[in-house]
């Protein structure tokens, strides 16, 4: 006969107490005015790489020519990391931060 395993006591108090959860906050993207671009040229990358129409394409060049940067797009880290990469790629000036 063998013998039958008693009940596994599991003591919880203090498990994650300590810790504070802050909800993800998504990460944004932007894009800084830079001296070597062309307006034109920044627009026709926001429409290539984020398939913005023409109109909001325009709208964020004349963000970062105007007010110094633009936010052009926000979501998790990894994505925010990707657009900065592709950005960079074609010699954007972009950065990303915690969204406030």
């Amino acid at each position: 006969m063998s013998p039958t395993p008693s009940p596994l006591e599991v003591d919880k108090t203090g498990l994650g107490h300590d810790e504070v959860v802050e909800a993800d906050r998504p990460w944004i993207v932007l894009v800084w005015n830079d001296p070597i671009n062309l307006m034109s040229y920044v627009s026709h990358v926001f429409q290539k790489l984020f398939g913005y129409s023409k109109a909001k394409a325009d709208r964020l060049m004349l963000d970062v020519h105007e007010k110094g940067r633009a936010v052009v797009s926000n979501g998790a880290r990894e994505n925010a990391e990707m657009d900065v990469f592709r950005l960079h790629e074609h010699g954007l000036w972009a950065t990303m931060q915690r969204d406030d």
